[in-house]
């Protein structure tokens, strides 16, 4: 794990692209996310670039919600995906996570579509705790919102 630079920043925004309805997670696919990405102002020391191998496999965010809950965001390279790689990339960050900030729980939230990555988020432990709607990539969206306990 090290702090995303610049350079990894506009790699996963404009050269990572998903197939079929997980193309809704290209960074292209919605404008203000995309800026909020590439600008390293926005960014700050709050994303991470994972690295094996001097070669970059995924990336994860956290963000503060109060003294003892983080907020996670997440993405593996699309070539990665659907391979069964997720388990122990999530289990890595939990670990970063834990070792870095010593959080009691950690949230996320994925679109309700993602039932891939909901499966991975359970296996490890996360648990629903709702559901909400998102504008985002030109349309509503819903979304669930996940708790882990660490």
């Amino acid at each position: 794990f090290e702090i995303m630079t610049q350079e990894h920043a506009e790699e996963i925004a404009f050269k990572w692209h998903y197939d079929g309805e997980y193309s809704f997670y290209d960074m292209e696919a919605d404008r203000e996310d995309l800026e909020e990405f590439v600008d390293k102002e926005t960014r700050g020391n709050s994303m991470y670039s994972v690295i094996i191998n001097n070669k970059l496999i995924g990336f994860f965010s956290f963000n503060k919600l109060n003294d003892n809950t983080y907020d996670i965001g997440l993405g593996i390279r699309p070539s990665l995906t659907g391979k069964g790689e997720g388990l122990e990339f999530l289990k890595s960050g939990i670990e970063f996570a834990k070792s870095e900030f010593k959080p009691e729980k950690l949230t996320l939230s994925v679109a309700t579509f993602n039932q891939r990555a909901i499966k991975v988020y359970r296996k490890i432990g996360f648990k629903k705790t709702s559901t909400f709607m998102q504008d985002t990539n030109g349309s509503t969206f819903e979304f669930v919102k996940m708790e882990y306990v660490c």
